[in-house]
């Protein structure tokens, strides 16, 4: 490879990454849009990029969010820091520093009523010549997202081998850190999908046709395409703001995802309520959700008010006796003679 040519690198170093068990689909595309972004200036050399280069190729993609403008800066830096581990370069030309993040999104957390009456609307959505079993197919689609706490990608990716429904078992491939895991789900969920499964098999756009094949998609209006993300969340919004939910100061909008972040919560808060240790159990929690370690767990146990009253609860519990024993007015033991 040549050591100055941007495309080579760039191609070079993603298969890096992919061999290290990383998709590395969002990276690819900013070190490609950055690449072009270069080539247009006349610059196709990797040794002839400065710091000046980078700061103007920053300004000229605006993000709205710190966030954001870190991961595209985040990805330019690991880029370079690679090629100068292997040689390519003497120093890396990333020189600029992050945005400081302010006050994170503070997610809508979907209560069980809230996800019940999403869902009820979802199923009452109406069919169309384009997507048939429409209400049965977002209803259980929601139901999946809050009830198991997958990635939307997770879902739209099941095909009719990863559902098992006398094990009550999905099995999740292509995660977003590159690994399979086995999801259980409880009886009514396995009612729920065991009714859309036999509604898809049974019928498709009028015509019996049987059993799906192994790779088939399971949620699927057009025969052989899986239903996209973004399409799932369109709906997603269009219902939630028909359901016009009310959300406290500082909260955000709902938005899709919020569904993962809601089951997440949900088991913190039942932990609490049930007399459990969170501490001891969030490895559960990781491992359920499918990531690498509880720190990623972590990001998605957002402090609500009913959490703050479980755990003030909890260590009201934890603390009277303490407090009685201590109090002047509470007889002393006994002396051991």
């Amino acid at each position: 490879m040549s050591p100055t040519s941007f495309h080579a690198a760039i191609h070079d170093f993603v298969t890096h990454k992919r061999a290290l068990n990383r998709k590395y689909h969002n990276e690819a595309r900013a070190l490609d849009l950055f690449a072009r972004a270069l080539a247009a200036e006349g610059i196709t050399e990797v040794a002839v990029v400065t710091p000046p280069v980078i700061e103007q190729f920053l300004a000229s993609r605006p993000r709205s969010t710190p966030r954001s403008y870190n991961h595209l800066l985040g990805v330019l830096r690991v880029f370079f820091a690679w090629l100068v581990d292997y040689g390519m370069l003497a120093t890396s030309p990333v020189r600029i520093r992050a945005r400081r993040r302010t006050q994170g999104r503070v997610p809508f957390i979907f209560d069980l009523a809230h996800a019940q009456r999403l869902i009820t609307v979802a199923a009452a959505l109406p069919d169309n010549a384009r997507t048939p079993q429409r209400g049965m197919t977002y209803a259980t689609a929601f139901a999946l997202l809050y009830g198991l706490g997958l990635r939307v990608g997770e879902l739209t990716r099941l095909t009719r081998a990863d559902v098992d429904l006398e094990r009550r078992l999905l099995v999740i491939r292509e995660t977003k850190f590159g690994k399979s895991r086995v999801v259980p789900f409880g009886p009514r969920l396995a009612l729920r999908l065991a009714d859309y499964m036999s509604a898809r098999e049974g019928a498709s756009e009028g015509d019996r046709h049987g059993p799906l094949a192994p790779a088939a998609p399971v949620f699927s209006f057009l025969a052989g395409r899986a239903i996209h993300p973004g399409t799932l969340s369109q709906t997603f919004l269009h219902l939630v703001r028909a359901l016009a939910f009310e959300r406290p100061d500082g909260v955000a909008r709902p938005r899709l995802h919020d569904l993962r972040h809601s089951f997440a919560v949900g088991t913190l808060l039942r932990w609490y309520q049930t007399g459990a240790n969170p501490a001891a159990h969030l490895l559960q929690l990781s491992t359920f959700l499918g990531h690498v370690d509880p720190a990623s767990t972590a990001v998605y146990l957002t402090m609500t008010a009913d959490l703050l009253d479980a755990a003030s609860a909890r260590f009201a519990g934890f603390a009277a006796p303490l407090a009685q024993r201590n109090s002047p007015a509470a007889p002393m033991p006994a002396e051991v003679s």
